[in-house]
């Protein structure tokens, strides 16, 4: 049983659209760099946990997601286990990973995810997304707001209208309704959710492997197109492709292959939602802290799951990083800014950096590593010692219906 277990390598490509490249593909690039991050070779591999959400519904390949694409790279015949955990797959690869080692199964060991989410029929990548939500349930809300939308007036706007658009995710809807009631009950401003997306394209403008790289203003978040209010285009994370991954050892390990870039797993948290109470927030960050010894107040910075804008303005209160009620303030007196009291997705979040669903998780990881180890460049957070990734997946009721919570140290 191994008491202390660290991450070693990190590894993680550009992300963007890839039209004109396979999950394989991605796969590999991202397996090639992080084994150069800890000069490992594939034979020091000895299990791998391998995150991916949507191949099935692209390619059709359901099953041995894993084997097909690590294979395809000289990694077989080790144990390789795949990972479908909505938008918390990659994050619960690494727990995965974490618990093997920590069990004494394992001294070293990868999580690595790969999606490609970005498709020319856009109907058919946004349909793709209600996989992460009870479908029976939605299928029925759906059905039920189409009746009551049929029967106001004015009419829906027009298909050509939503189709300039270009529609979005069932999940916009959701965030939108979190949004919405948090404004009635705390007087949360959509100014204040436009600053947290500012916060996050100009962070991305800082990392060369985001997928936008450009500037955004309050005043031009705010003037973009309405996606579903208060939250509008530049408020809401885009559709991408990427991958992203991890090595993880045991103390022995390290031991045996020196590290001065070695991070410290202080918690390692997996919890799953409930339809009779939203607390799965609370729950994951309590128990990391606990495991840690740690509370809000030691944490220098965190990436958390932005999706959208309203996203980080919640989990920044979940997590104790201020009051109930008090996101948007924090946001707007620059505490989570780059050079704030609690710099939060320094990486440009979800909303800049990019969604490629099954590779988020360990995208966050990649950057908190990357802060850890004092090699972020310019968007380097001066006192980065501790950091805390919050990554949650699908709904189940209001909240999310899977979420990891995970906290590092600088070695």
């Amino acid at each position: 049983m191994s008491d202390r277990i660290y991450i070693i390598g990190v590894g993680m490509i550009k992300f963007g659209k890839y039209l004109d490249r396979t999950i394989k593909q991605l796969t590999g690039e991202a397996l090639q760099r992080v084994l150069k991050d800890c000069d490992l070779g594939i034979k020091d591999i000895e299990a791998a946990w391998f995150s991916n959400t949507g191949w099935g519904m692209s390619g059709f390949q359901h099953c041995i997601r894993g084997q097909v694409a690590l294979s395809a790279h000289g990694l077989d015949k080790i144990p390789i286990t795949n990972v479908e955990n909505a938008c918390a797959s990659a994050s619960t690869a690494l727990h995965s990973g974490w618990t093997a080692i920590k069990a004494g199964l394992y001294d070293c060991v990868l999580a690595i995810g790969a999606e490609k989410v970005y498709n020319e029929n856009r109907a058919m990548m946004m349909q793709g997304f209600l996989a992460g939500t009870d479908v029976e349930v939605t299928g029925r809300m759906i059905e039920e707001w189409k009746k009551q939308q049929q029967a106001k007036a004015p009419k829906p706007e027009s298909a050509d209208q939503d189709k300039k658009k270009g529609g979005h995710s069932v999940f916009m809807d959701f965030y939108a309704f979190g949004a919405r009631e948090h404004m009635k009950k705390y007087g949360t401003t959509q100014r204040q959710l436009a600053v947290i997306a500012a916060k996050a394209h100009n962070n991305s403008t800082l990392n060369p492997l985001a997928q936008y790289t450009f500037p955004q203003t309050v005043e031009q978040v705010l003037q973009d197109y309405v996606v579903a209010y208060p939250l509008t285009r530049g408020m809401c994370s885009p559709v991408g492709d990427g991958a992203a991954a991890a090595i993880l050892c045991s103390e022995k390990f390290l031991k045996q292959h020196p590290s001065q870039r070695a991070v410290l797993i202080r918690a390692s948290v997996l919890k799953s939602g409930s339809w009779a109470e939203n607390d799965i927030s609370e729950r994951a960050s309590c128990a990391a802290y606990e495991m840690a010894g740690l509370g809000p107040k030691d944490i220098d910075l965190a990436e958390v799951h932005d999706a959208t804008a309203f996203g980080e303005l919640y989990q920044t209160e979940k997590l104790g990083f201020c009051p109930e009620g008090e996101g948007g303030p924090l946001a707007e007196s620059g505490a989570t800014a780059l050079d704030g009291r609690i710099p939060v997705n320094p990486s440009g979040g979800l909303i800049s950096r990019g969604h490629p669903v099954g590779a988020s998780g360990l995208a966050q990881v990649y950057e908190l590593v990357t802060q850890l180890r004092r090699e972020a460049g310019r968007r380097q957070v001066a006192k980065a010692q501790i950091a805390l990734a919050e990554n949650g997946g699908g709904t189940i009721g209001v909240g999310e219906a899977a979420m990891c919570v995970h906290i590092f140290e600088k070695a």
